[in-house]
């Protein structure tokens, strides 16, 4: 087996890198210091085999990268060594081809290509390495079983789902069954699936001194199962993302290196089960706090208790809040809310069940109308009376309750504030120096500090 002059080329590239991760470090320098076996063995960053019976099987499209740590006896500094690396066929160990790394840093991974030209799919082949000082070179590592798996699932997995059909309309409340197949597949292990059609990226993270820090992806069961059937397939169950209406789950199989089929989808529908909520009296005044009580869609409490409501309200004179109600045991609550947006407050509920199922959400909002009442003896709104010194008394009355003061201003000058009485009134006497068309505006404030809506109040002096 040769590597040719594509691997060469290869290598030659990551010599190079090898030179700038130890830049300043002459290779003499490390003459002295005893080669030691590498450590910290991988290969495609996954974790080497050492049992031939049960090797890692590797995608070798683009390449193929092995990597162990190469070292030295002498640990002081950051001797530059060089790193070897052995492969061969397990059947036939005479065909050996060699990769050197040269001036690369010991204790740090050193990784070496193995091009994927060389590599037949299907076949199993060893891989060791050996630390490189001078003339003197280390213990080969015990050998690394690795077995080539260039090929994608030829077709797409089944999907299917015994308790959602695709056709209609489903009611909610339970999770859903899917039913995963390899559709004639005979190497799936697992399959990736989410209800976003970009799919998660089998990804390894690079610790300390560059060790890869490989992960089974199969423990991440939010999106990847292992086939639980010795024909490949799998059921899971999972609850959709929503509460209400098309959902589709897409999903792929993948095989024993990791190597992913095309994509296949699974859409159905899910009727409403939103809660529902009802204020204590038909229109909450502002500002005042009002009792709702939240109740579960029936369907929705037959198929698993709700437990909990999550209660999201929007608009108000504080930022948009979400509150988490424990549920009675026939799946009802009650929730105090203080509504106090100027112009009006929205409020989101859904409801969750004890089997994980979230509901959509159920909506009610309110509207206020928060601006203050403006009257005057002399200047009335849209009229054209009084003059230049004649006086007039403009009177402010709130809608709201617990209002504390008025601010002020005509024709955009600056802002004045008054008091308001105990009735929620005030009044101000002001003098016109010029004529024509003037603004009067003019918001309330309550005692908790919110400033309601302003008013703009128009009239015309003579």
């Amino acid at each position: 087996m040769s590597f040719g002059a594509r691997s060469r080329a290869a290598l030659a590239s990551l010599g190079t890198l090898g030179l700038a991760l130890v830049a300043g470090v002459s290779p003499a320098s490390a003459a002295d210091g005893k080669p030691t076996t590498p450590t910290q063995l991988f290969n495609g960053y996954r974790t080497c085999s050492t049992d031939a019976h049960r090797p890692t099987y590797l995608s070798a499209v683009g390449n193929l990268v092995v990597e162990g740590i190469p070292g030295t006896a002498d640990t002081t500094g950051s001797p530059s060594v060089s790193i070897r690396y052995q492969v061969f066929p397990v059947g036939d160990p005479t065909r050996t081809a060699t990769v050197t790394r040269d001036h690369t840093a010991a204790g740090n991974e050193a990784p070496g290509i193995l091009p994927a030209d060389a590599l037949t799919d299907g076949q199993t082949y060893a891989w060791q390495a050996q630390t490189v000082v001078g003339d003197a070179a280390s213990d080969w590592t015990s050998p690394c079983f690795i077995t080539i798996d260039s090929s994608r699932p030829a077709n797409a997995p089944t999907v299917s789902s015994p308790n959602y059909p695709p056709t209609g309309w489903n009611q909610g409340g339970e999770p859903v069954t899917f039913k995963l197949s390899p559709n004639g597949v005979d190497d799936v292990t697992g399959y990736e699936y989410s209800w976003q059609q970009d799919l998660p990226v089998i990804g390894t993270s690079i610790g300390d001194h560059g060790i890869p820090q490989p992960v089974d992806p199969y423990a991440d069961t939010k999106y990847f199962t292992r086939a639980d059937a010795t024909d490949g397939s799998a059921t899971i169950s999972l609850v959709p993302p929503t509460g209400v209406g098309p959902m589709t789950l897409w999903v792929r199989s993948l095989d024993r290196a990791y190597n992913s089929s095309a994509t296949s989808s699974y859409g159905f529908y899910v009727s409403s089960t939103a809660p529902t909520l009802t204020p204590a009296v038909p229109s909450p005044e502002f500002g005042v706090p009002t009792t709702f009580t939240l109740r579960p869609d029936p369907a929705l409490q037959a198929k698993s208790p709700v437990v909990g409501y999550s209660v999201h309200t929007s608009g108000g004179s504080t930022p948009d809040r979400t509150v988490e109600v424990a549920a009675a045991a026939d799946g009802t609550a009650d929730v105090q809310l203080t509504l106090d947006g100027v112009y009006g407050e929205f409020v989101q509920v859904t409801s969750r069940s004890a089997n994980g199922w979230v509901s959509d959400a159920a909506s009610w909002s309110s509207s206020y109308d928060t601006t203050p009442t403006v009257a005057s003896d002399v200047y009335p709104e849209y009229g054209s009376s009084g003059g230049v010194g004649v006086p007039g008394t403009f009177t402010f009355t709130s809608k709201v309750k617990d209002v504390v003061s008025f601010t002020y201003s005509f024709n955009g000058g600056p802002e004045a504030t008054v008091a308001a009485g105990a009735d929620g009134t005030a009044s101000v006497d002001w003098t016109p120096d010029s004529d024509g068309g003037t603004d009067l505006m003019v918001s309330a404030t309550t005692g908790s500090g919110i400033q309601l809506a302003p008013y703009d109040y128009f009239f015309t002096v003579n």
